[in-house]
C-alpha cells in the first residue's frame, strides 16, 4: 500500500466535516472516499469499488490513511467514543452505519493541530479531549432542532432569547432556516426518520397548508407554531424597526419615519421606505443583522416571541426579567 500523508490543511477540513451537524453516513462516506481517493496512491480505487465496500474495510482503510500522517501512535480513543456516542444519540443509526464510528483515527493528534480560529463544532470537538468537556459551550451536542422559513429567525430568534436569559449555545439549540415553508415540509420529513432529538417548527401565518402536512409527522416531542399573523418581520415591535431604521438611516436622511403602526406588512413597508429614501435593495438578511444591533433589552421583543422562546424552552414558566 502507498499512501500519501494528509496535509493539515486536509487534516482539519475533514474533522471540520465529520463533526458538523449532519446525517451521519451521508458525511462520513463523503470524507472517507475524499480521502481515500486523494491520499491512497496505490492500490488506486475505482468510484464503483469504493460504492460497493463494506464500511468495516472503508473505515480500517480511511484511518490507516490519517493516521500515516503522524509520526506518533496514540492509543487513547477517548474523542472517538465520545463521537461515537454522540452521533448515536442525535440520529437514528443503523449497524452498518454504525461501523464509519467504530474507527481509531488519531483524533487527539488532530486537535492538537487545529489553530484558534477555527467553526464551533471544532472547538467543541476540541474540548472532548478534556477529562470533563465543557458541554454546549460553543451549540454542541445539539439537543433540540429549530427549524423555521427564513434567515430572519435564525439570525433574531437566538439573540432574542439571550436578552431572555436563554441562550440557545449553552443549552444546545440548533437553529436552521430551510429557504422557505416547502423546504420546512421536506427538512422536517427528513428529520422526523432521521433524529431522535426534538424538532420544534416556526411557520408563517401564509403556511396552514404546509401545517397540515407537518402534523401527522410531528412525534411527541416536536413541537410547531403558526404566526398569528404575516411573517416573522411583522413580529418585530413599532419600536425596534423605527430604532433600527433611525440607526440606518442617521447619515442619510432625517424625514420622520411615518405609517409603520398602519401597515399590514411589515416587509411591504420596509421595501418601499429603503425604495424611497435612497438606500439600496432591502435584503431581509441584512436588515436582520441591523435589527440585532439594536436590540437592548426585554422591551425589544414582542409578546408573540416571548411566547416562542418559551415553546422552544419547553416550558410555560416566566422567562428572566418577570416575562
Amino acid at each position: 500500500m502507498k499512501i500519501k500523508p494528509l496535509t493539515k490543511e486536509q487534516l482539519i477540513i475533514s474533522v471540520d466535516r465529520l463533526t458538523r451537524f449532519k446525517e451521519t453516513e451521508t458525511k462520513y462516506l463523503r470524507v472517507y472516499k475524499d480521502i481515500i481517493i486523494n491520499n491512497l496512491i496505490e492500490p488506486k480505487l475505482k468510484k464503483h469499488e469504493l460504492d460497493n465496500m463494506d464500511y468495516s474495510d472503508m473505515t480500517e482503510l480511511v484511518q490507516t490513511i490519517i493516521n500515516s500522517s503522524f509520526s506518533l501512535k496514540d492509543d487513547d480513543f477517548l474523542i472517538n467514543r465520545r463521537l461515537y456516542d454522540y452521533e448515536n444519540s442525535i440520529f437514528k443509526l443503523n449497524e452498518n452505519t454504525l461501523k464509519l464510528l467504530k474507527n481509531k483515527i488519531n483524533y487527539k493528534s488532530i486537535v492538537k493541530i487545529l489553530p484558534d480560529d477555527i467553526p464551533d463544532n471544532l472547538k467543541w470537538m476540541k474540548t472532548l479531549a478534556y477529562e470533563h468537556p465543557d458541554e454546549n459551550t460553543y451549540g454542541f451536542p445539539v439537543k433540540k432542532v429549530v427549524l423555521c422559513e427564513g434567515i430572519t429567525e435564525e439570525i433574531l430568534l437566538p439573540e432574542f432569547s439571550k436578552v431572555c436569559g436563554y441562550d440557545f449555545s449553552k443549552h444546545g439549540i440548533y437553529i436552521i432556516s430551510a429557504g422557505g415553508k416547502n423546504q420546512v415540509v421536506k427538512y422536517f420529513y427528513n428529520f422526523a426518520d432521521s433524529l431522535k432529538i426534538p424538532v420544534f417548527v416556526l411557520l408563517d401565518n401564509d403556511a396552514k397548508s404546509n401545517l397540515d402536512e407537518i402534523k401527522p409527522r410531528l412525534r411527541n416531542s416536536d413541537k410547531i407554531h403558526l404566526l398569528k399573523s404575516g411573517e416573522f418581520e411583522d413580529m418585530l415591535p413599532d419600536s425596534l424597526i423605527i430604532k433600527t431604521l433611525n440607526y440606518a438611516t442617521k447619515n442619510i436622511s432625517i424625514a420622520p419615519i411615518e405609517g409603520l403602526e398602519k401597515c399590514s406588512s411589515k416587509v411591504e413597508f420596509l421595501e418601499e421606505f429603503f425604495k424611497h429614501r435612497g438606500l439600496h435593495e432591502f435584503k431581509k438578511a441584512e436588515f436582520a443583522h441591523l435589527v440585532k444591533e439594536n436590540i437592548t433589552d426585554i422591551n425589544d421583543i414582542s409578546q408573540e416571541i416571548l411566547e416562542i422562546i418559551n415553546e422552544i424552552k419547553g416550558t410555560s414558566v416566566p422567562l428572566q426579567n418577570g416575562v
